[in-house]
C-alpha cells in the first residue's frame, strides 16, 4: 500500500478510537474516491446504517466540492427522514479540507447539528 493510504487509514484508526455513533447520537462518516462522495449514518452499537447519500446520482457538470456540497444537503434530509437531528462527524482520516469541509458545511446548514 503506498504511504498516503497507510497515513489515512493510521488517522482513521485513531479517530475510531475516540467516536462511535449511539443511537441518540450517530456517526457521520464520509468517504471520498477520487471521483465521488459518499456519506453514511450509522449506529455502532447496532452496526445498522441508518440513512446514506452519494454523489453517483448526481449527474450535473459541477465541481466536486460542489458535488459534496450536495451530498451534504441530501444526507441531512434524509437523516431528518429517519428522525435524526443530531451526528458525531467522522473525517474517516481524511484532512477536514476542500470536499470533506463542503460537505459537513451543507449538511450543517440543512439542519443536522455536529
Amino acid at each position: 500500500m503506498n504511504q498516503k493510504i497507510e497515513r489515512r487509514l493510521r488517522i482513521k484508526a485513531s479517530i475510531r478510537t475516540k467516536v462511535s455513533g449511539t443511537a441518540e447520537r450517530p456517526r457521520l462518516t464520509v468517504f471520498r474516491s477520487n471521483s465521488q462522495i459518499y456519506a453514511q449514518i450509522i449506529d455502532d452499537t447496532k452496526g445498522v446504517t441508518l440513512a446514506s447519500a452519494s454523489s453517483l446520482k448526481i449527474t450535473d457538470k459541477i465541481t466536486k466540492s460542489e458535488k459534496a456540497a450536495k451530498v451534504g444537503t441530501l444526507i441531512a434530509e434524509a437523516a431528518k427522514a429517519a428522525g435524526i437531528e443530531t451526528v458525531v462527524f467522522d473525517r474517516n482520516g481524511y484532512l477536514y479540507h476542500g470536499r470533506v469541509k463542503s460537505l459537513a458545511d451543507a449538511a450543517r446548514e440543512a439542519g443536522l447539528k455536529f
